[in-house]
């Protein structure tokens, strides 16, 4: 009897593509023999992952729900177990995001009131996945009907057609800077896991507007606070240029036009050795979270544009050991990242919003049925969205610094570091050689 090993041949595989261990085919053999059966490239069935939806590696964050849906939120999947949080963590952001905070916001009328339903029990979270879910109770999706026939200008309107062949008509859909919601509520958790491990703060703040531009050196970065922030509507920390940017938003508000501007973000006390090379370089990362936002056109890092105009000798950033025995540099054109690494210095960038699309005013446009004609879209809109996309750029920015450092602890801290180059990821030690205190519900914890 024949000893020999065999199984069904895969589907699309003839008997023909049976080889023997011996390299001959099994219908040439008469003796006992080992066969193996190979899958012919032919036979391979393509598979597309669809995507869009989810950001991250190892923190990872999915955004759902539309903006005239029933809700809109997040799930948050590899949050670190007992971190204490609470509904009120991530309600301080959401109401720097939500609509109707003033007259140069959207009158749109939501207390985007979140609740968390998976993933903490009892004040501290689990290490598995969080869910926040983020009513929506002002809809009028009757404001929308001309955009179910008509395109809005420089809309999403007609991508959306153009790639799904179907869309959501109420608000824009999935298009909606409503959207954010989720992730600004994920965005509050990644903040606060930044500041309890090492005193990492990520701050935004209004820098242009318009033709409205606060100069560079009205703001400094070592001292900026969120209260400076919060204390005027348009989130300019400069009370004069703040009145400035106001009144040119109320100018074209009344108008039923808008405008754009710019956000400026900051990162203090970020842990060195963030990023890798040479595809995942922190500002690349950081490149993509922003202009993954509504509304987003450009992006500077650093010196951004503006360092095109210098030499090398101008703008290289000297380095020097400060009074901890760190190595520092005293200038920091690089933005605090170098080599796509971060080095410890304040990590700086510059977010460029376009004027809101929608507008209250007669504009040329398509119908779906490729017929020219006009429209004067409804709906409430904000006549610029800076102020309300400060909180937007900080929650992106801080969930790409905790996905990397999580990928930087996997990797360069599982085994003992060299205390002479490398920073320790512990609580007690930060930037410049400053203690950093742990609150008490996290050392209670260690």
């Amino acid at each position: 009897m024949a000893s020999s090993v065999s199984a069904k041949p895969f589907l699309g595989a003839s008997a023909s593509d049976s080889v023997s261990a011996f390299g001959s085919r099994a219908s040439d053999l008469s003796r006992p023999s080992l066969q193996f059966l190979f899958r012919t490239p032919a036979s391979r069935k393509l598979q597309i992952k669809a995507a869009g939806s989810t950001f991250g590696t190892h923190f990872r964050v999915t955004t759902f729900g539309e903006s005239h849906g029933g809700g809109v939120g997040c799930v948050v999947d590899g949050c670190p177990p007992r971190l204490p949080l609470t509904e009120a963590d991530l309600q301080a952001d959401l109401d720097r995001r939500r609509p109707g905070q003033s007259r140069i916001t959207t009158p749109r009328k939501e207390t985007d009131t979140c609740r968390i339903y998976s993933g903490v029990s009892d004040g501290v979270t689990t290490g598995t996945p969080i869910m926040v879910l983020v009513p929506n109770t002002d809809q009028r999706g009757h404001d929308y009907s001309e955009m179910s026939i008509a395109y809005r200008p420089s809309h999403a309107d007609a991508t959306y057609d153009m790639k799904y062949g179907v869309r959501s008509v109420q608000g824009g859909g999935r298009s909606s800077a409503r959207e954010t919601i989720g992730r600004v509520a994920s965005g509050a958790i990644a903040k606060k896991i930044l500041k309890e491990l090492s005193g990492t703060e990520v701050l935004a703040y209004v820098s242009q507007v318009h033709a409205v531009e606060l100069p560079q050196e009205l703001v400094d970065h070592e001292t900026l606070s969120l209260d400076q922030i919060e204390s005027n509507i348009v989130r300019c920390p400069d009370p004069v240029y703040a009145e400035k940017m106001i009144a040119a938003i109320d100018a074209v508000r009344v108008r039923g036009d808008s405008v754009g501007g710019v956000v400026t973000c900051i990162v203090r006390n970020a842990p060195r050795g963030l990023g890798s090379p040479v595809f995942d370089k922190l500002e690349g990362l950081l490149a993509k979270a922003a202009l993954s936002l509504p509304a987003t056109k450009g992006f500077e890092f650093g010196s951004g544009f503006a360092g095109t105009y210098l030499t090398g000798s101008q703008h290289n950033d000297e380095f020097f050991m400060d009074e901890n025995g760190r190595i520092r540099t005293r200038t920091n054109r690089s933005g605090g990242i170098q080599g796509g690494i971060s080095n410890g210095e304040i990590i700086n960038m510059r977010v460029a919003f376009k004027p809101t699309s929608t507008i209250g005013r007669k504009q040329h446009t398509v119908t779906r049925e490729k017929q020219e004609t006009e429209l004067i879209a409804r709906g409430r809109h904000d006549p610029c969205v800076v102020p309300r996309a400060v909180p937007m750029v900080e929650a992106m920015v801080a969930l790409v610094l905790v996905d990397q450092l999580m990928a930087h602890y996997a990797q360069c801290h599982l085994f003992p570091i060299n205390p002479e180059l490398q920073d320790s990821l512990s609580l007690s030690s930060a930037r410049r050689g400053i203690e950093f205190a742990p609150s008490e519900e996290v050392a209670n914890q260690l």
